[in-house]
């Protein structure tokens, strides 16, 4: 029976060390092939529980340099078939405001050299992992559907839906076998601490001020990171080929709201709260029709926003060590510590 290699970009971020979690958990024979280029957001310290399986490869380089994604697609076993879980991105809405060119070099160019290297490599399936923020802002009402046109309002959500849309074409020019998710706001164990949730945690939790943008009253919907790293495993193995999959929490809050509930589960008070000078094109809305991948694959979110955000809390609150070693900067070492380099 021919073995099973998963190429997970991005897999030291956020999601991305979430879902070798899960993977290690669930599809515990399939050979793992983290490759991250170990930016700021990139953390080996999310990974200690995975490292030390034998069906696990970390190869540290940029997808926007093709002979880095040479060597990650050679880490995996030799006559194994080879899954793409696509991840690696620039992805904080501020820092593409200060500059566009970072994003657009790992999230357009980086895209393209990874689905060429994955054909000529002979990849079985191409998950691309997006977001949202590509359809742009809605009002009052409304939800985002697969077939919203793209209003992208920020470097980084016109970066992502030009990588979007080279996987569409390497589909359509190619037969390549890709499927693209986008996804709501994510929240959960390991996200870096200048994202919402972590940051006011980490605020809070020391008495300090909470930065909130205009009248806070921008509303998200917000996806636990353990539901959303189910929905990628679904969509890859079972996901349609070409097809684009929506994948929401239903979970809508203004984020004033998510402030004030952190606020309140730690017992401090609301006098924290700083309202500051909003950021330019700050999309007023975002909600996620998710009826796509509930109907076709069968997804759906397991866990209610009241039950997931205080699990958050708790483990921030628990692993204050990790939080503080990421905000000091010291979570860099210890890739050198770890593999001598």
């Amino acid at each position: 029976m021919t073995s099973t290699s998963v190429l997970v970009t991005g897999g030291a971020g956020f999601i991305g060390s979430n879902l070798l979690h899960l993977l290690a958990e669930v599809r515990p024979d399939w050979h793992l092939v983290n490759f991250d280029a170990l930016t700021y957001a990139g953390n080996l310290e999310n990974l200690g529980a995975v490292e030390g399986r034998p069906n696990y490869t970390f190869v540290k380089g940029d997808v926007a340099k093709p002979e880095d994604v040479e060597r990650a697609f050679d880490a995996c076993p030799a006559g194994s078939r080879i899954l793409v879980m696509h991840l690696a991105a620039e992805s904080h809405v501020d820092r593409s405001i200060q500059s566009g060119q970072p994003f657009v070099m790992t999230n357009v160019v980086g895209t393209q050299v990874m689905l060429d290297v994955a054909r000529a490599r002979g990849a079985e399936r191409f998950l691309h992992v997006s977001t949202d923020e590509v359809y742009g802002s809605l009002g009052a009402e409304g939800f985002f559907l697969e077939t919203t046109p793209y209003d992208p309002s920020s470097p980084y959500s016109a970066s992502k839906a030009g990588s979007d849309l080279l996987v569409r074409a390497a589909h359509r020019t190619h037969g390549f076998d890709v499927v693209v998710t986008n996804c709501s706001n994510n929240y959960g164990p390991y996200q870096f601490p200048e994202k919402l949730i972590p940051l006011m945690i980490a605020n809070a939790h020391e008495d300090k001020a909470l930065p909130v943008y205009g009248d806070g009253m921008n509303v998200r919907d917000w996806l636990y990171v353990r539901d959303h790293c189910e929905a990628l495993l679904v969509a890859l193995e079972k996901g349609r080929s070409g097809e684009t999959y929506n994948i929401g929490g239903n979970n809508e809050y203004p984020n004033i709201a998510i402030v004030k509930l952190i606020l309140e589960t730690l017992g401090k008070p609301e006098s924290l709260i700083q309202y500051v000078k909003d950021r330019p094109g700050h999309d007023r809305r975002y909600a996620i029709d998710a009826t796509k991948i509930k109907n076709e694959l069968g997804w759906e979110p397991r866990f209610r926003f009241e039950q997931a955000l205080p699990l958050t809390i708790e483990w921030y609150l628990a692993n204050s060590e990790w939080l503080g070693r990421v905000r000091s900067g010291a979570y860099r070492d210890y890739y050198a510590t770890q593999y001598g380099g």
